[in-house]
């Protein structure tokens, strides 16, 4: 019998943290943890406005499983996963939470990581980069200086000066850069701006245009950048039409409903000959953790969503200068700071 709960945290961040859309300082999260016998597993989700995540609609949501979790057992993963999916198709970010959480407990009862049991090397996958978010240049320049041993910077763009953004922030280092738009800009724009951005050494832009315009394909076709897809990629349905308007997509766990979806989208992106890159949307270490368990199947990662915060909540997979260090625990390798909810 599967005992559920769920407990809303906020987590401080370091900076103000600031893109196209707005800017937070403090994100609230939900964490839910899956309880049978002496085991268990956590998940987590954070509130976004954008996606209409509330502490409120998620609880609602999970309470809409809870009787088929007590009828179920963790080792029944695969029929909890479609069951959870089926009672809240509606709310991915609830979905995704739980999804971590049943991995892990069914992980942590075999007594194996989440990676390995899935036959993954954890000493394989890409570094993670670190998140300059929107603020001033001088600002900018300033937080990069205090993760100059990070190997990779994403650099949050969406002003009248993006270019100029990046050109300040080369001059302060020699590591490369991504850049996100995060839907703030046209196509003309897209285009004018990936020549000069390639030469300032960026690898690739990400979601530059608002997520069903069509002219994403002009960019496509004449950007000298790649372009990944995040916003217009937020489902398993999103990675056919992301085929020949995007290189490459970005999963969010929380937008596509947990690691089980995330799975499936992976193998559709590799069909259809496209790279995959993960992200995170400041969660703490539970929902770095869980993502954590992916990353060897990675071609980029942006999971530094725990660096970002002042003040964590829980112990688990580490990220340090983009080095991921994975806990000697079973499951996603979660504990909660102050003990089970």
């Amino acid at each position: 019998m599967i005992e559920l709960a769920y407990k809303p945290f906020q987590l401080p961040l370091k900076h103000v943290f600031t893109i196209s859309r707005g800017s937070v300082k403090v994100q609230d999260t939900l964490i839910v943890q899956v309880r049978e016998g002496e085991h268990y597993g956590y998940g987590e989700a954070t509130t976004n406005s954008y996606y209409n995540a509330s502490i409120d609609t998620m609880s609602a949501a999970l309470e809409r499983v809870r009787s088929q979790l007590v009828g179920s057992t963790a080792a029944n993963l695969d029929a909890n996963l479609t069951a959870a999916a089926a009672a809240m198709p509606d709310q991915p970010f609830a979905l995704c939470a739980l999804d971590m959480a049943l991995h892990d407990l069914w992980a942590r009862q075999q007594g194996q990581p989440l990676y390995k049991l899935w036959g993954l090397d954890p000493n394989a996958g890409p570094l993670s980069n670190y998140t300059i978010g929107i603020d001033t240049i001088e600002v900018m320049v300033q937080k990069l200086a205090e993760v100059a041993d990070w190997p990779i910077y994403k650099i949050k763009l969406g002003t009248e000066h993006d270019v100029e953004i990046v050109r300040e922030l080369r001059k302060a280092t020699d590591k490369p850069f991504r850049v996100d738009a995060n839907c703030a800009w046209s196509a003309k724009q897209a285009i004018e701006y990936s020549g000069p951005l390639k030469e300032l050494g960026v690898e690739f832009i990400e979601q530059p245009l608002p997520r069903h315009d069509p002219t994403m394909r002009d960019v496509f076709l004449h950007s000298v950048l790649p372009c990944v897809a995040d916003e217009s990629c937020a489902s398993e349905s999103d990675v056919e039409k992301c085929h020949g308007m995007f290189h490459g997509i970005n999963i969010k766990l929380v937008k596509c409903g947990g690691l089980a979806p995330a799975r499936r989208m992976i193998a559709k992106a590799r069909d259809f000959g496209m790279q995959v890159m993960c992200g995170c949307m400041t969660e703490s270490t539970v929902g770095i953790s869980a993502l954590a368990q992916i990353v060897p199947q990675l071609d980029y990662v942006d999971m530094d969503g725990a660096a970002l915060l002042a003040s964590d909540i829980a112990s688990g997979v580490l990220v340090d200068a983009g080095v991921r260090k994975y806990p000697d625990r079973a499951g996603t390798g979660v504990t909660l700071f102050d003990g089970p909810i």
